[in-house]
């Protein structure tokens, strides 16, 4: 049977052969756990995804949000699913199950995801929200307000939001314009409103509960004086009773591109005067807290392109495997040869292994970082608690905006492996593609990221943290030079690396000059591609070593012929065969473009910052 959504095979070969998560049931965290237990959470997401789901999937696209008197209604279609999903207890994996979580280590919560975010992530933002939007108050929170809201927002009963935009307030945060004036209960008054907010009102729940950020009267300028505040669309009474509705309402609804069943709203606080809201931590530290959940929320946007190239990877795949037109290339011109699957078709090929290779490298880093967390939590070595942090922080920019933009790029290409099907409604990768285009723009603009990795990451710890990322990329290379047959791949790796660190000191560098800083940060988005096609190059080479060891233990030989023929009896060494071609084109096809790449970057060249504004023409 075709897989559909996410390959398994390749899930589990992530989890247990390359990052070893079952290791981490040796910890008291995960005690009680093990990998019968994780294989049947992963197999009952993938069966109510595709059951409960994907059925929405078109049909919540073609139905949309609804906006009328003030009402916003979601996708009928949404109503049954949302309240399986929350009845799955798949709103909060990873929270601690006395507040209604499952209590899973990250990677398995990622491996369940792809399939219930790889059905319909318009459908499934609504379901996960309410966590993203809870773990604030449950880090930040007093001991009141976590008894008053975490355990429902954790198992969906009441949804979450994340209010931070303005109309003349997007990236610049601090340019924010709503207010809060302190009543003598303590609580507040806010008045604003606020643009592109994600289930900002819907009819699935009873309640939503919304994390907005505003500046109290007096407070200084800019980001250092915006406070944090919990704002209920129902008031929540100390005991946990619903109370009146609060004065914070919908006014309208954006017509978008993607995502129609997303209800993205306009919001106003305080219209009436009468916008209540809890201080959520300290005053002026709202920044400082809701960067933890934009944190969390860059490395799930960045999922999200994940979800939506292997979803786009495999309907591409089966659809070239299918699809009959064309005949062999060494038959063109013999009229009695028979039309062959496109699959057979070498620029298919080219496509396919292009759009495989991306997809799996994506997933194994994505991987690599949530079990960066997951034994950050196991550890009580602060030094080894340091050292994770540290690497997910440095590799969070370049996962939003790379997954981001090379989920889209995937969806692109198997738009073109389906031909002109693929831009008819009549298969699902149109939608694919326009669904994933927002990730690119969520949670701060892949731009911006770039600016964030050369502006701050770069120079963590005083470089240590890049440093001990690329030591990781060694230990990699070094192991995969044990093996003949990558002796080549991993060398081009390492050439890639050693450039990657050099051209990270040049830029980095340039950007402390004044007279060349608007220069060195026109090529930060650039470096942050040239970082991600290194990450995807150093994951593919993990994989391949893998793959290749498993292959000489079962053919006894790692040449060409002994492969093949293992590949041909086995499926298990037709995938390590797999992993050790898709590295190879990575390896060999795009790195060197990537070195390329590099040397333009190391110029550095004024052309974008000197060009006269009139010079751009218009």
């Amino acid at each position: 049977m075709a897989q559909i959504i996410a390959d398994r095979r390749d899930i589990d070969f992530v989890l247990y052969e390359q990052i070893k998560t079952d290791e981490l049931t040796a910890h008291k965290r995960f005690a009680g756990l093990d990998r019968k237990t994780f294989d049947l959470i992963v197999n009952e997401a993938r069966t109510f995804a595709v059951k409960e789901i994907l059925p929405t999937f078109a049909e919540g696209d073609r139905q949309g949000v609804s906006f009328a008197g003030g009402d916003v209604k979601v996708p009928a279609c949404y109503h049954r699913p949302y309240k399986l999903f929350c009845e799955g207890e798949w709103t909060a994996m990873t929270a601690d199950p006395d507040l209604g979580g499952q209590g899973l280590p990250v990677n398995i919560s990622q491996a369940a995801s792809e399939y219930l975010v790889g059905a319909n992530y318009a459908f499934t933002l609504y379901g996960m929200t309410g966590h993203a939007a809870g773990e604030l108050i449950e880090i930040f929170g007093t001991d009141k307000q976590k008894r008053m809201f975490l355990k429902n927002m954790y198992t969906g009963k009441w949804c979450g939001t994340m209010q931070l935009t303005e109309p003349q307030a997007g990236s610049d945060v601090g340019a924010l314009t709503t207010t809060a004036v302190k009543n003598e209960d303590g609580t507040y008054f806010l008045t604003g409103n606020k643009i592109f907010i994600t289930g900002g009102d819907h009819d699935l729940t009873e309640n939503i509960i919304h994390p907005v950020l505003a500046r109290i009267q007096g407070a200084p300028a800019g980001s250092k004086g915006i406070s944090l505040f919990i704002v209920p669309k129902i008031w929540v009474n100390e005991d946990g009773s619903l109370g009146e509705a609060n004065d914070i309402v919908c006014t309208g609804i954006e017509e978008k591109m993607g995502i129609h069943g997303s209800a993205t709203c306009a919001m106003a606080l305080g219209s009436k005067g009468n916008c209540r809201a809890l201080l959520l931590g300290e005053e002026n530290k709202g920044m400082r807290a809701m960067f933890h959940m934009m944190n969390a929320a860059r490395l799930a946007v960045g999922f999200i392109g994940l979800v939506n190239a292997s979803a786009a990877y495999l309907y591409a795949l089966n659809y070239a495997r299918e699809r009959l037109q064309g005949k062999e290339l060494h038959r063109l011109a013999d009229p009695d040869a028979p039309s062959v699957p496109i699959i057979r078709h070498p620029d298919v090929r080219r496509m396919l292994i292009w759009m495989k290779a991306h997809v799996e490298g994506m997933r194994s880093l994505i991987y690599y970082a949530g079990n960066c967390l997951d034994r950050l939590e196991c550890s009580k070595n602060d030094e080894e608690k340091r050292y994770r942090q540290g690497i997910v922080d440095l590799l969070t920019p370049v996962i939003k905006s790379y997954f981001s933009d090379r989920g889209f790029d995937v969806c692109v290409e198997a738009v073109q492996v389906f031909g002109g099907y693929g831009y008819t409604m009549e298969y699902p990768v149109e939608q694919l593609l326009r669904d994933c285009k927002i990730a690119s723009i969520y949670e701060g603009t892949n731009g911006i990221q770039a600016m964030d990795l050369l502006g701050r990451k770069l120079g963590m710890q005083k470089g240590a943290v890049f440093m001990n990322f690329l030591g990781e990329v060694q230990k990699t290379i070094a192991e995969a030079r044990t093996l003949p047959l990558l002796e080549s791949m991993a060398a081009r790796v390492e050439d890639a690396a050693n450039r990657l660190a050099e051209t990270g000191m040049q830029i980095g560098q340039t950007a402390l000059a004044e007279e060349t800083r608007a220069a060195a940060f026109g090529f930060a988005k650039p470096f942050l591609d040239a970082m991600g096609d290194v990450c995807m190059g150093w994951m593919l080479l993990w994989r391949a070593s893998i793959a290749a060891a498993a292959l000489l233990k079962s053919a006894g030989s790692l040449d060409l012929e002994s492969r093949r023929q293992a590949a041909a009896k086995s499926r298990d060494a037709a995938f390590y065969e797999g992993q050790i071609q898709s590295a190879a084109y990575f390896i060999n096809s795009i790195l060197p473009i990537t070195r390329g790449r590099m040397a333009a970057i190391g110029a550095v060249d004024p052309a974008a910052v000197e060009m006269p504004e009139a010079g751009f023409g218009g």
